[in-house]
């Protein structure tokens, strides 16, 4: 079979277009934030959000938030973006209208809502699956400041999430700052639940 200068040109050019590709790809997935920034920003947040609420309410957008003294352990990771000029909110509800059968539809709804998909623990972790470095949930060496780590609590199941500190315990184990209930705290609870995802965005 003969190729033809054509043909020659078209290969080249298809190469390029999918090394350009995988080039782009790879580089969607390296992290856009600091991650010691991160934590220090998630930090902020300690003795300023101090109680949990996981009520349903009506948010502006972009950059909707409930009041800063209340919130869930969604909104410490949410908060500590925005001041990375990262707003999950946004890129959440974006992600969602372009790959809506991509998401979970645990609650039933059949279109996105602005004021809740960002701050449900299952929609993060499909977005950070999709656009962040997915990571190792065992290995302790691997969890560095400002990753993102959920978990399944043993009571019901019920998903959590929280920022890996810049600190450490005495035994070597990152600290978490998370709310689980009492409002933004920094605890060492890394292995305390079982963990699902690990990701660094």
């Amino acid at each position: 079979m003969r190729v033809t200068g054509t043909y020659k040109v078209f290969a080249k050019s298809l190469v390029f277009v999918s090394l350009l590709t995988l080039a782009q790809l790879t580089q969607a997935a390296e992290p856009i934030s600091n991650g010691d920034k991160l934590a220090h920003d998630a930090k902020k947040q300690i003795g300023i959000t101090t109680s949990y609420d996981p009520a349903y309410r009506k948010l502006d957008f972009p950059r909707g938030d409930v009041p800063i003294e209340t919130g869930v352990c969604t909104d410490v990771i949410v908060r500590a973006y925005r001041l990375q000029n990262i707003d999950l909110q946004q890129l959440v509800n974006h992600d969602m209208k372009s790959n809506w059968s991509a998401y979970p539809k645990t609650w039933g709804l059949k279109s996105t809502d602005k004021n809740i998909d960002h701050r449900r623990v299952p929609n993060l972790e499909v977005f950070f699956a999709r656009h962040a470095k997915t990571l190792s949930t065992t290995d302790k060496a691997s969890f560095q400041a400002g990753d993102v780590v959920t978990w399944r609590l043993p009571n019901g199941n019920l998903p959590h999430t929280g920022i890996v500190s810049d600190k450490v315990a005495a035994d070597g184990t990152p600290l978490i700052i998370h709310n689980i209930g009492r409002g933004t705290q920094e605890e060492n609870i890394l292995f305390a639940y079982p963990i699902l995802k690990h990701f660094r965005y």
